[in-house]
């Protein structure tokens, strides 16, 4: 390969989390020598899973945009070597919403049969399933990815003509969809049924109307399935790749200090107290670990000091999975339960459960057994009052128990059939993960955050040169294609500053 950069350049990376593993690809593309050094002894960061008893217990992806050829984000995947060897799993329909009558929406990644289904079970609402029809047709072939095709620091005039033509045709769907919340859609609806069911068909009541109908247009076009085997091994490839490439990583090599000298990030101290020096830092940890713990506060702007005020939204995440010696095949894939009264669970009362199988995937248990999985949004102030203590295994024990309660009036007889249960709380991903209040995906997506990821957020620090950031905390919406995207950017910003052109191909 013929690369102008010199080979004694050295990047630090700080995470093995997607986006650290894609700075990794992409350095080691550019001729550049790069390690990475990751907290935990596995690869992947959030997007990761783990075995129990047999059993394989996913704690990321739902869908994986770029799964289909030629479409958005399937470069990239080919790029970082986890296609086209990967299999992916399409579904028909992304979920089910059913309340204790019977009544269910089927959100169909179809937009014909969608709109059909609405007017089925609303006459009053055909109007709105034709809307959301033609919403999800707009944004089949709309290229999320070309926001970050290119840092919008390097982007020249020619660029960003280039962007405003490909974007001008969205300018309208974008205007009437992108600023919309689910919660405020689903009051349209003339139906009680639909305006309670809508708000909680996405996983937040909160994503914007543009992200939910892109999900369904991209399910739609086969290009949103699910990587066979799970998020631990389309981690696992990427890994792969990047070893393949030349590339180091230090597992166990969590990271206590990046080193700062003369206004310049010139290395990393491990706790271990070994000192690893190079030419640029890349943090794709925790963005609030990285400002506060890992650098000088005097590094950081006021501004960005005040994303971690608490005025932005995360998901901290309960995960509560079974292993069930039972074959769920023939029931809906993921399914919420509307409650006519609440279910007290770690101090909140919920009113509706989601809950989701992965038998569509034989690898991840073995055959006529299930997988079966409630994730719930939880506050990480209620855990992390009890952590430490023996409360704090008590309550899980609780939570798992009155949730197989739960599912026991779905699925008959269940209870004697779980063979293990597990119980991860936002505790459990900051401990393995190192990640704010165990957000599972930094900043949650929501009307206020779109605008941010629209608009991107700064990822160098003026008082510090040759640090970069990259990952969730820095593209709002934290979902794994742009987590990738990301690390490939911060590679580009450092090919730029070293005047070199950026390369990039196919595993």
């Amino acid at each position: 390969m013929t690369t102008s950069l010199k080979p004694s350049k050295t990047v630090l990376i700080i995470g093995a989390g997607v986006a650290g593993l894609a700075a990794g690809c992409y350095a080691q593309m550019n001729g550049l020598r790069s390690k990475i050094f990751e907290l935990h002894d596995l690869p992947g960061g959030l997007c990761t899973a783990w075995e129990r008893k047999g059993y394989i217990f996913d704690g990321c992806i739902h869908y994986l945009f770029g799964s289909g050829e030629g479409q958005p984000f399937n470069e990239l995947w080919k790029e970082l070597g986890v296609l086209p060897g990967r299999a992916m799993i399409d579904h028909a329909e992304f979920m089910r919403v059913s309340d204790s009558r019977g009544k269910t929406l089927v959100t169909y990644a179809d937009p014909e049969h969608l709109a059909q289904h609405i007017a089925e079970l609303s006459p009053a609402d055909a109007h709105l399933g034709k809307e959301l029809a033609d919403g999800v047709r707009t944004f089949c072939n709309f290229d999320m990815s070309i926001l970050q095709q290119k840092p919008k620091a390097l982007m020249t005039a020619q660029d960003w003509r280039d962007f405003g033509m490909k974007m001008t045709p969205y300018l309208l769907p974008l205007a009437k969809w992108g600023l919309v919340e689910a919660q405020d859609y689903a009051k349209r609806f003339k139906d009680p049924f639909l305006q309670r069911a809508w708000r909680h068909v996405f996983g937040w009541a909160e994503i914007p109307m543009m992200a939910a109908l892109s999900v369904l247009a991209y399910m739609h076009t086969r290009n949103a399935g699910f990587p066979s085997g799970g998020s631990l091994e389309l981690a696992r490839d990427i890994e792969r790749r990047y070893l393949a490439l030349g590339g180091e990583i230090y597992y166990k090599g969590q990271v206590e200090k990046i080193l700062v000298e003369d206004g310049r990030a010139v290395g990393v101290r491990l706790y271990n107290d070994e000192v690893h020096r190079g030419d640029y830092v890349i943090s794709a940890a925790d963005g609030r670990g990285t400002l506060f713990d890992l650098l000088d506060e005097e590094h950081v702007p006021g501004k960005m000091k005040e994303l971690y005020d608490g005025r932005l939204p995360l998901h901290s995440m309960l995960q509560v999975s079974y292993g069930v010696d039972r074959d769920l095949s023939a029931e809906p894939h993921w399914a919420t339960y509307l409650l006519d009264e609440p279910l007290l669970i770690a101090g909140e009362a919920y009113r509706e459960i989601g809950v989701k199988h992965y038998c569509f995937d034989p690898s991840l248990a073995s055959p006529g057994k299930s997988c079966l999985v409630v994730m719930l949004r939880t506050p990480y102030s209620y855990w992390q009052r009890i952590y430490g203590r023996r409360l704090y295994d008590t309550e899980q024990s609780q939570v798992a128990d009155i949730l197989l309660e739960f599912l026991e009036g779905l699925y008959p007889g269940i209870r004697s059939q779980v063979e293990v249960s597990d119980v991860a709380t936002p505790l459990s991903y900051e401990r393995y993960t190192g990640n704010w209040q165990g957000s599972s995906c930094g900043w949650l997506l929501t009307q206020k955050t779109m605008t941010m990821m629209i608009q991107g957020m700064p990822k160098t620090l003026p008082k510090v040169e040759n640090f970069y950031m990259a990952g969730q905390w820095v593209e709002p919406g934290g979902s794994v294609p742009i987590c990738a995207m990301s690390g490939r950017n911060a590679i580009q910003l450092i090919c730029a500053a070293e005047g070199s052109p950026f390369i990039a191909k196919q595993g």
